[in-house]
């Protein structure tokens, strides 16, 4: 997406409430990603030590919210600011008890504006492959974003974070 006048926004479903984890802890970051990755075969970041998590997630360059409902965690994305004004939504999904609730549109419309809203960003963009929830690409296409580019990687160790395409 490049400009956030593209953003096909949905609105907030009654009860969920998407707050911004401010204070940086990795340990969170990995409760998310294996919470919300696990069905989905996230395995990439796995393996990684508490020092690599540490780097990764306390990075001044990566945001993390969170959606809650109720007090329960529904889901999670992390935004990374990159080069050239690019802002890439590196990890974004629900845990599996709220799929199916009507939230990720706005999760990820939520995502898309806090993107456009940091910095000087000139581009909003997300890779995702066949692993991860069939109507992944829908709520993409359906929030506005445009394929880029599609390209058959090689499975290395049945994720998407690292092969994504």
């Amino acid at each position: 997406m490049r400009s956030p006048e593209e953003l096909n926004g949905k609105e907030k479903p009654l009860g969920l409430e998407v707050i911004e984890a401010e204070e940086k802890e990795f340990r969170f970051n990995r409760y998310l990603y294996q919470l919300v990755g696990e069905a989905w075969s996230w395995t990439d970041k796995l393996s990684l030590s508490d020092d690599a998590w540490e780097r990764y997630a306390e990075n001044e360059n990566l945001r993390t919210w969170v959606a809650y409902r109720k007090g329960s965690i529904a889901g999670y994305y992390e935004l990374q600011r990159q080069d050239q004004g690019n802002v890439e939504i590196v990890y974004f999904g629900l845990a599996p008890k709220f799929i199916g609730q009507g939230f990720g549109g706005y999760l990820l419309t939520h995502a898309i504006d806090s993107a456009w809203s940091w910095g000087d960003t000139q581009r909003v963009w997300v890779h995702t492959c066949t692993l991860d929830h069939a109507a992944a690409l829908r709520n993409y296409q359906a929030r506005g974003m445009k394929i880029y580019k599609t390209e058959k990687a090689p499975s290395i160790g049945g994720s998407c974070g690292l092969s994504r395409s």
